[in-house]
């Protein structure tokens, strides 16, 4: 076909209103440019009432977390220790296809002995002495459950509302309702570490921190492990920065002209992100800087905490970057997936994240933003309190897939502290007492932050999209 009457034939209505009219291409420039502005700042009537936090951390624990070994204390565990799983707790349940048909699985005791903790009296295990310690400032909610049974779907649905790959994660969708704080670093960061020496680690697909349908601005923006924090912020050798500076300028003039034209929203994401990448050429190494932190705030965060990659180092960025505006720090931690390994890398999980996840929360209280922070640690589901491998081999023990009772922990920004909300049965099989839906979570999340999630939408593609769904309901019990 010729290429004239091709590109004529797919040029769509608003390319032909843009080129066939200036006074139109510049008007629709303006109003879009406006709108563009605007979200900057949020979105006009948001937040819908005021918040009680300000900004998100959220420590995922990638691979999903024993509840049973950690926080969900059951002495009939133990006592069944061996026996056969009651098949009046699993009957009629889905499980992976590792397990299939549970009938025959025997029981499996807690790895480590369970204490209670502060004046609150919250069980946790010695796999977990930090957070315990930590207790009377957390809130446990022990009767999560969710809809699927593997990994990267689960993971998906907590962060996106979608098992499937293409909705916005929850830091765009705050980056885009909310705006941001701070001009010089990205409104939402996503962070990700794995234990050394972890054989089942988990894979981070860039879509846990998609913007899906939403401009591609608000995407989060990943902070590596090693080398450059951000790809491609310093200027090529030889080139001054008022050189740079200018040459963004012209480059911005020449995508807004074409925006103009085409009247495409990833134009003005690629004018926004240009201008956040020369930001950061400055904010970016003050931010990855530790020399001025004190030891008595470095001991906080245990001894991984100046080694780039880790976790703990990761915990300690978190806290920098909520203090200079960033809305959503989203600290991803990989290898929870604990099929063979409970006797064995579990120790090295915990470890690694225990003392760091409980010295950003002391960290936080001390500088007085606990109050105004929201921190979240979970995974996308909990683990079988029954066996996974032979009993007789103690060094291969596991446990399965379980989205039917785990425990999540949150505290500060507007969570009552030192409290314990839900439970699970006498197994910690199946969430019996207040259960909290995946969407019950996401709703009272966005509620804190002062948003109504019925009223937080988007359309697309004729359908009016938002981060529950069409379900969820407030969990008011854990509402300070």
């Amino acid at each position: 076909m010729n290429p004239i009457t091709e590109n004529q034939l797919m040029t769509n209505r608003r390319q032909f209103f843009g080129r066939s009219a200036v006074g139109i291409g510049a008007a629709a420039l303006g109003g879009l440019l406006a709108r563009e502005g605007a979200a900057a700042d949020g979105l006009p009537g948001l937040p819908h009432f005021a918040p009680k936090a300000k900004r998100v951390v959220y420590l995922f624990m990638n691979g999903a977390p024993t509840h049973t070994d950690l926080f969900d204390y059951k002495p009939l565990q133990k006592q069944m220790h061996g026996q056969p799983v009651p098949q009046s707790f699993v009957e009629g349940k889905r499980f992976s296809t590792m397990t299939g048909n549970p009938k025959g699985k025997v029981m499996l005791a807690p790895i480590e002995p369970f204490k209670q903790h502060g004046r609150s009296g919250a069980w946790a295990s010695n796999f977990m002495p930090h957070i315990g310690a930590a207790a009377d400032d957390i809130c446990f909610i022990k009767s999560m459950h969710t809809t699927q049974v593997n990994h990267a779907p689960a993971v998906s649905f907590f962060l996106s509302g979608g098992e499937m790959p293409g909705r916005p994660t929850m830091g765009a969708w705050l980056s885009y309702g909310l705006g941001s704080d701070t001009e010089n670093l990205p409104a939402f960061v996503a962070m990700t570490s794995v234990s050394k020496g972890t054989t089942c680690g988990q894979i981070f697909y860039d879509y846990y921190w998609g913007s899906g349908f939403l401009p591609t601005r608000f995407q989060g923006v990943k902070f590596r492990g090693g080398g450059a924090p951000v790809l491609y912020l310093k200027n090529p050798a030889g080139l001054a920065s008022s050189t740079r500076r200018g040459m963004l300028d012209d480059l911005a003039q020449l995508n807004q002209m074409r925006h103009a034209e085409f009247g495409d929203p990833e134009i003005l994401t690629r004018i926004a992100q240009y201008e956040m990448a020369y930001r950061m050429q400055t904010s970016v190494p003050e931010l990855t800087d530790v020399s001025s932190e004190p030891k008595s705030v470095l001991d906080l965060y245990g001894p991984q905490v100046k080694e780039r990659g880790t976790f703990a180092y990761n915990c300690l960025m978190a806290r920098r970057l909520l203090e200079r505006g960033t809305r959503f720090v989203q600290v991803m931690h990989a290898g929870w997936d604990q099929h063979r390994s409970v006797t064995t890398e579990l120790y090295t999980q915990c470890k690694d994240t225990d003392q760091p996840s409980a010295g950003l929360l002391r960290d936080l209280k001390q500088r007085g933003l606990l109050e105004d922070t929201l921190i979240i640690w979970g995974g996308e589901f909990g683990r079988t309190p029954f066996l996974q491998g032979d009993l007789k081999n103690r060094k291969q023990w596991g446990r399965d897939h379980h989205p039917y009772a785990f425990t999540t922990w949150m505290a500060g920004g507007g969570v009552k502290p030192g409290i314990t909300y839900g439970a699970s049965d006498a197994l910690g099989m199946n969430a019996v007492e207040n259960p909290v839906h995946v969407h019950d979570f996401q709703a009272t999340l966005l509620h804190l932050l002062g948003i109504d999630h019925e009223r937080f939408t988007y359309k697309f593609q004729g359908r009016r999209f938002r981060l529950t769904d069409v379900h969820g309901k407030l969990v008011k019990g854990i509402l300070a």
